[in-house]
């Protein structure tokens, strides 16, 4: 494999890893920015090592390996101002008491729900719409700021200090990065369920790049639909929201004809 080979394999391996890594580390360090830093950090390194060494058999696991570390340095450099400063050490106490070892512990578990604990803090009452949105397009979806303005028929510019505000707002207020329960799950849900098809949508018909259709986006989309259905199986929206990305998902297959334009309703094969 060639040098430009395995750049294009780690980027295509990094745009599918990038969302859970980054929910795994907002777990630990509670700082939407932080994980995405850990995890750019992560890819920088992959980027050396596997140009030497070649492609992990679970590279997955080896970016979150290389990251965890990086958080857990992070934590340490925290704990020693945290012990020059008491009034931070307090206000923090609870979670940063936590030893190295034991946050090396939590983030080897599985990433489960976590993900979706991402998208539920994402979709938190004290931001606006708009803000929830565009966050979650941005750290779930993976979508740079001029994407996710073309969706929104609104300027680049806009829409990132609509997302930086978004990410200090959580961090001033401290948030957990889990899914909510009872009455707390209910008054997000609805943001939730908007936001996972704005990344469908996304994938569905891509707003700009060469590639027409996404489907990893709509997969992604999909799974958290699942996983949703599984946490809440007794909610309509919820089943009616997956029920429409699957049977939408199953014409991807039919929608880009042999030439590599899109193709209409009419004009799709159906046996795809």
């Amino acid at each position: 494999m060639t040098a430009g080979e395995t750049h294009q394999a780690i980027e295509a391996i990094f745009r599918i890893e990038r969302a859970r890594l980054i929910a795994g580390l907002a777990r630990l360090v509670r700082n939407v920015d932080l994980a995405e830093e850990l995890v750019q950090d992560a890819l920088v390194i992959a980027l050396s090592e596997w140009s030497r060494t070649g492609v992990p058999a679970n590279p997955g696991a080896w970016l979150m390996t290389v990251a965890k570390r990086r958080a857990i340095d992070a934590i340490r450099r925290d704990k020693m101002r945290e012990r020059k400063h008491e009034e931070i050490a307090r206000e923090l106490d609870g979670e940063c008491d936590r030893t190295a070892e034991g946050n090396e512990m939590a983030m080897n578990d599985d990433l489960g729900d976590e993900l979706l604990g991402l998208i539920f803090t994402a979709c938190h009452p004290i931001l606006s719409a708009d803000a929830r949105a565009a966050l979650t397009l941005r750290v779930i979806g993976g979508l740079t700021a001029d994407e996710i303005a073309r969706a929104f028929l609104s300027s680049e510019v806009t829409i990132a200090q609509r997302i930086v505000r978004a990410k200090r707002t959580i961090g001033k207020a401290g948030l957990s990065f889990e899914v909510p329960r009872g009455a707390e799950r209910a008054v997000r849900l609805s943001s939730v369920l908007e936001v996972i098809y704005l990344i469908f949508n996304e994938g569905y018909a891509a707003t700009a790049g060469d590639d027409l259709v996404r489907p990893g986006l709509c997969l992604e989309a999909q799974r958290l639909g699942r996983m949703l259905a599984g946490l809440m199986a007794e909610d309509a929206e919820v089943f009616g929201l997956l029920a429409l990305m699957e049977i939408q998902a199953s014409r991807l297959p039919a929608r880009i004809g042999p030439d590599g334009a899109l193709s209409t309703l009419t004009e799709q094969n159906r046996a795809r």
